[in-house]
């Protein structure tokens, strides 16, 4: 009787205890949009959740959704970390349009084809200027992609002249207005149905960096490459607020310590590490890549100042009545990367 008393008392006592370390783990779902051998998850996403997760000593575990899953939609990203259906997002600031016109400033037309300067730029910012954009959002960081190219099916570009009428995707409303200035025509696609539009000719070409023409095998429907660093594209890396402050001070601190000022100073070299393979399979295959010249890109620029003063008016029509002033602390911190970094821009 004594034994089963004592036996009945610890039941009870356990039953009182706090919740074992197994049941404490928090699952956080983080989604993005591109496939798992992308650089994205390899170098980015899973090493930053493999460090957080170690860091809160498996506190935290982490489920990657990317492309391909429910929670892969380039779209959607934003409104599914908001909604708090993933706790964790990557996505692009300029799809759906019209959501982060801030931060879309970063994308104006040669303001730097350095991802480091850009992301460095926007990081700088951030506090002062974008954080209105992220409004239930805990931001782990901002970033950017080398400049990007003009890439063509079956017409190869080399002055501005050759740009007329073609039909160019485009990633946001300021390349779109890039685009239409140099006499294209922009066409508004995910990055995923590039490849299709491209081969049933619905396209001419497309504007991105080197990675995506190999993550999305995009180099067997095109043939021309105009090496132009025109403009840049961000991306978010945010959390939903929500789960971000129910986590415990050990958990928000690991995921602190490997986001924001930790985190910004990588994505340059992974930036010209991603390009590499979409140049070199190019290179392989005979395509031809010219570099806009010096002549050519002042030529541009010049043609482009009306395009870049509409964009900021247009900004501050939309509600930003500050715009100049933003895209102006831009320019001056990527003056100051590119003073740091003589050898890099």
């Amino acid at each position: 009787m004594t034994i089963s008393k004592t036996l009945m008392a610890s039941a009870a006592i356990v039953a009182l205890l706090p919740l074992s370390a197994a049941a404490e783990v928090t699952k956080l779902k983080l989604s993005h949009y591109l496939p798992a051998v992308h650089g994205f998850q390899v170098d980015f996403i899973q090493p930053w959740t493999e460090q957080v997760a170690a860091c809160s000593k498996g506190e935290l575990e982490f489920e990657i959704s990317g492309a391909g899953s429910q929670l892969g939609n380039v779209a959607r990203q934003q409104e599914q970390v908001l909604a708090g259906v993933s706790d964790i997002a990557v996505g692009l600031t300029g799809l759906p349009r019209g959501r982060f016109p801030r931060t879309s400033l970063i994308d104006m037309p040669f303001l730097t084809a350095d991802a480091g300067a850009a992301t460095y730029a926007l990081w700088k910012v951030f506090p002062d200027y974008l954080a209105p954009e992220y409004q239930g959002l805990k931001v782990l960081g901002l970033f950017a992609h080398n400049g990007g190219l003009i890439h063509t099916s079956a017409k190869e570009v080399k002055v501005m002249e050759d740009m007329k009428g073609l039909r160019i995707r485009t990633p946001s409303p300021a390349v779109s207005e890039m685009l239409t200035f140099l006499g294209a025509d922009p066409q508004g696609l995910p990055p995923g149905e590039v490849y299709e539009n491209l081969q049933k000719g619905v396209i001419d070409g497309t504007v991105f960096p080197w990675d995506p023409v190999k993550s999305f095998g995009l180099n067997k429907v095109l043939k021309y490459h105009l090496d132009a660093g025109a403009y840049t594209v961000s991306f978010f890396f945010v959390m939903n607020q929500n789960s971000y402050d129910k986590l415990s001070d050990t958990a928000k601190s690991c995921i602190d310590q490997a986001s924001g000022d930790a985190l910004e100073p990588k994505f340059g070299d992974w930036w010209d590490a991603w390009d590499k393979p979409g140049r070199e399979e190019a290179e392989a295959t005979g395509h031809v890549i010219t570099k806009l010249s010096e002549d050519e890109r002042a030529k541009w620029r010049e043609a482009l100042q009306p395009m870049i003063q509409n964009y900021i008016k247009t900004v501050e029509g939309e509600g930003v009545e500050n715009a100049a002033e933003i895209y102006k602390a831009m320019q001056d911190a990527v003056a100051e990367y590119e003073a740091q970094h003589p050898n890099e821009s």
